[in-house]
């Protein structure tokens, strides 16, 4: 399908990439094959938000929570974002896309934060879609870490508002999500975004993410488009 001209896009797209393990065990394959199948998945629908003229694109990876996952698992997953930055990124660079982490690098493997830091250095002055990896990340300690940040600059408690702890959340400098996406049937946000996703547009599908296709992403702004965001007023239509 092709979006009908006039189509109002999302400035920020938010994805909860979901289902791999199960798109694996469907198939009789180990989990990891499905977090690989994922990742190689990524690659199309960049191109496809770049294409339609989404400015960010933000992709949850690796929850805080997920090191409580089979640690088989959790060195599988290390390794195939080590993968994915070791393939991807000179081709995203030249594509003008600009990485951005979000999360805690403390806990890593050094040489996977060494390369994810790297990654970001090299594209920060590129100018077309910017893609956030969150990995490492949770909605609650991106929030706890917001706060410490704070209190250690000796602000009075009567200056904190939304904005100061919004501009020290790792999502400094972008903006809140329009919709968030989540794949494979689940309709939680799983501790992602929770503070900047306090009046996106959500959308699930049953989709598991290896079978997410640009397709798909295209239906998602379609019904977005039609959707009245009304931020707590009476909507952009009055």
């Amino acid at each position: 399908m092709s979006l009908p001209e006039g189509t109002r896009i999302p400035q920020h797209i938010a994805v909860i990439m979901d289902g791999n393990g199960r798109w694996a065990s469907q198939r009789g394959l180990p989990r990891l094959a499905g977090h690989r199948a994922g990742t190689e998945n990524i690659r199309a629908i960049v191109s496809e938000a770049s294409r339609l003229g989404v400015r960010y694109l933000t992709l949850y990876a690796f929850s805080t929570e997920n090191w409580n996952r089979p640690s088989f698992e959790v060195q599988g997953l290390m390794q195939i974002l080590g993968d994915f930055i070791d393939r991807e990124t000179q081709n995203l660079h030249a594509q003008q896309v600009r990485l951005y982490h979000l999360g805690r690098l403390a806990g890593l493997n050094p040489l996977l934060a060494h390369k994810v830091e790297q990654a970001v250095t090299l594209t920060q002055a590129n100018s077309g879609l910017t893609l956030a990896i969150a990995f490492n990340y949770g909605g609650r300690a991106d929030i706890v870490d917001a706060v410490r940040q704070i209190v250690a600059t000796g602000v009075d408690a009567s200056q904190i508002d939304e904005q100061m702890i919004s501009s020290h959340l790792s999502t400094s400098g972008m903006p809140d999500p329009d919709m968030v996406i989540r794949t494979s049937g689940e309709r939680r946000l799983s501790n992602f975004l929770i503070w900047q996703a306090a009046y996106s547009e959500y959308w699930f599908t049953p989709i598991f993410w290896p079978d997410f296709r640009p397709e798909h992403l295209q239906q998602a702004i379609s019904e977005y488009g039609q959707r009245s965001r009304r931020f707590g007023g009476l909507g952009e239509s009055g």
